[in-house]
């Protein structure tokens, strides 16, 4: 896709009761019960999920072809009817989709697209390359088949539009005090790292850098900031925000702990840091964050996320 760095950031039509949600499966395949519990529970709050049959489609460990992938996240942007995009589930795939997709299909449709973890590619893909505003959030086998699986303030105020809010009862706690403003961005540690060296190379400037994954270990932690921070991607950071972490242990005689690994790698940035914010890879209650915003982090006994701008354009 084009860059679009330099223009101004486009927000989607907000999302509204009764409003037809399209479910895409671009990445990893996914399981029809968990599809339809999913399924149900946006029913509950009131929108009207669809999807292709061929969303049960297996190709490997794929959600079918790269051509049907493709064919169903380019049909959903170019839907009418279709309000805003949710995607099922992450995995491993959507990296096939970054140079396949047609550029015209989803820039003439800016639309809600909420996802996270492997989507990471293609949530900042279409935020640095579309220059739409993207949402790192809940997932539809995820977080909405699962009782409490979704922060519902965080996603009523992020895609209905609220001009300015907070992220509140986040779970994160100060690693580094301060405060600071930005372009809120990020997204899965792994899947960021991979971009560099690639047209997709992330861009983190002037943001607030969001970072979480799961299940990689303290030095695996360690080896992926230090090559962000070699590749210079910390420079113009305002601030760093990471992600609850689940599961990124050495083993159960590790002595030290996850906070201690990344301050050593970033603690010399003097910029606020924060570790524990519940949005991606989460034990419960996944937050959504509207990336491409403004937002303001305020650190010190307490932790503060205010979003400055509504992420979405209402009628």
């Amino acid at each position: 896709m084009p860059s679009t760095q330099n223009s101004p950031r486009i927000k989607p039509p907000a999302l509204r009761s009764g409003d037809r949600v399209g479910v895409v499966a671009p990445a990893s395949n996914i399981k029809r019960e968990l599809l339809e519990q999913g399924c149900e529970r946006l029913r509950e709050l009131g929108y009207d999920p669809v999807y292709d049959e061929s969303i049960l489609e297996r190709d490997l460990y794929f959600a079918g072809t790269v051509e049907r992938r493709k064919r169903e996240l380019e049909g959903m942007f170019t839907r009418e009817d279709i309000r805003a995009i949710l995607c099922a589930r992450g995995g491993y795939g959507s990296n096939y989709l970054l140079n396949a997709l047609s550029p015209s299909k989803i820039l003439a449709h800016p639309k809600i697209f909420v996802a996270y973890s492997d989507l990471t590619s293609l949530l900042t893909c279409f935020a640095d390359s579309a220059g739409f505003v993207t949402f790192h959030g809940p997932m539809v086998t995820k977080d909405f088949a699962v009782d409490g699986g979704v922060d519902m303030h965080s996603w009523s105020a992020a895609l209905s539009g609220e001009p300015e809010w907070q992220i509140t009862g986040s779970g994160a706690k100060a690693l580094a005090a301060g405060r600071a403003e930005g372009t809120l961005y990020g997204g899965c540690l792994s899947i960021l790292v991979a971009s560099l060296g690639t047209p997709h190379e992330i861009r983190t400037e002037g943001t607030l850098l969001f970072l979480e994954d799961l299940a990689a270990k303290p030095y695996q932690i360690d080896r992926m900031l230090m090559q962000l921070k070699l590749a210079n991607k910390f420079a113009g950071v305002r601030g760093v925000i990471f992600g609850e972490m689940i599961d990124c242990r050495q083993g159960p005689g590790q002595d030290y702990t996850l906070e201690e690994v990344v301050m050593r790698v970033i603690g010399d940035l003097k910029i606020p840091v924060v570790f524990g914010m519940r949005s991606g890879h989460v034990s419960r209650a996944n937050i959504t964050l509207p990336l491409g915003v403004k937002a303001r982090l305020e650190v010190g006994n307490d932790v503060a996320l205010t979003i400055l701008e509504a992420a979405t354009e209402r009628p």
